[in-house]
């Protein structure tokens, strides 16, 4: 993506207190490379994804979302004041689910993200990233730091496959039949 690269990257939120190590797509992309790549086509197969976050009372709320994979970053737009950007605001845990898409193929497997997501403030990186994609004014925008990434998948039609990494760990696969 053009332009934006020293921009959207390279950012120090201080969320990461080492209670849960966390890290950002580009360092997990560099980790394991061919689980982030698996993961951003599923993303990329569609648009609309499923975002889990905590209400106010503990409970979980669900609701559909947009990502985006830009410049080492997986990255969370969100309309003004919705319900889901004051979740985030005031508890940054979140879960991911990909689009499994029609039907009961799930083409490359079901893959989710689990992480805290740190909402950007600084005018120069939220203009870089309404300038790449464009979405509607005002909007919320995170940034997001990775505590689990899995990706679970039928194989020889005969396994279950589940593939689960967590910053720090290599990617530890299970197989069952």
């Amino acid at each position: 993506m053009s332009g934006i690269g020293g921009t959207l990257t390279g950012m120090n939120t201080g969320m990461n207190t080492g209670m849960n190590p966390a890290m950002n797509w580009a360092a997990f992309g560099a980790a394991e490379p061919d689980l982030a790549r698996t993961v951003e086509a599923r993303f990329g197969a569609f648009t609309h994804h499923v975002l889990a976050t905590l209400r106010k009372d503990g409970s979980p709320r669900t609701t559909g979302l947009e990502v985006r994979f830009l410049n080492g970053e997986l990255w969370l737009g969100m309309m003004p004041d919705s319900l889901k950007a004051l979740d985030l605001r005031r508890d940054p845990r979140f879960a991911l689910q990909a689009n499994p898409g029609q039907g009961q193929s799930l083409g490359g497997g079901d893959v989710r993200i689990a992480g805290r997501a740190i909402e950007v403030e600084d005018a120069a990186v939220k203009g870089a990233y309404a300038q790449e994609v464009e979405p509607p004014e005002p909007f919320h925008l995170f940034r997001t730091e990775l505590t689990e990434v899995v990706r679970t998948y039928v194989e020889d039609d005969k396994y279950l496959v589940v593939q689960v990494w967590k910053p720090g760990e290599p990617v530890r696969t299970l197989k069952r039949t």
